[in-house]
């Protein structure tokens, strides 16, 4: 199967875990509604932060998404480029002096995905896994 942009839209249900080294995992469980804008997608995200050792606390971000042949383009709210990534080989990267961002999607089990992010940098060291569902 061969996913579009348009795949994407709708609603989906978020279950993320963040690893840091050295700590007990940080979770967020929300919801993700992927909508048109006119150019693409609008993705917006909100749930519940519950890191260790702290009260739960409300969360949320966005992004645009666009299609660029067969290519999916991630941008953040100001039109500033994130990263892109092609369904069929679902990995990118993103530098972000000093930081380094790499992402690999995992669409295989569609309708159901995944997202692993492995940032690194001088005061970053984190793996962050995320399972979307429709819902």
């Amino acid at each position: 199967m061969r996913l579009r942009l348009s795949d994407f839209a709708g609603d989906w249900t978020i279950a993320r875990e963040i690893e840091q080294m050295g700590a007990r995992p940080a979770r967020f469980e929300g919801r993700a509604r992927f909508t048109a804008d006119g150019v693409g997608l609008a993705y917006h995200e909100a749930g519940t932060l519950t890191l260790p050792g702290a009260a739960p606390m409300r969360a949320e971000r966005a992004y645009l998404w666009r299609e660029e042949g067969a290519e999916i383009i991630v941008l953040f709210p100001d039109g500033r480029p994130f990263h892109r990534f092609d369904p069929s080989a679902p990995a990118a990267q993103h530098w972000c002096d000093p930081d380094d961002y790499r992402v690999r999607y995992d669409f295989v089990p569609w309708p159901e995905w995944h997202a692993e992010w492995r940032v690194t940098g001088p005061r970053k060291d984190y793996t962050m896994r995320s399972l979307y569902r429709r819902g």
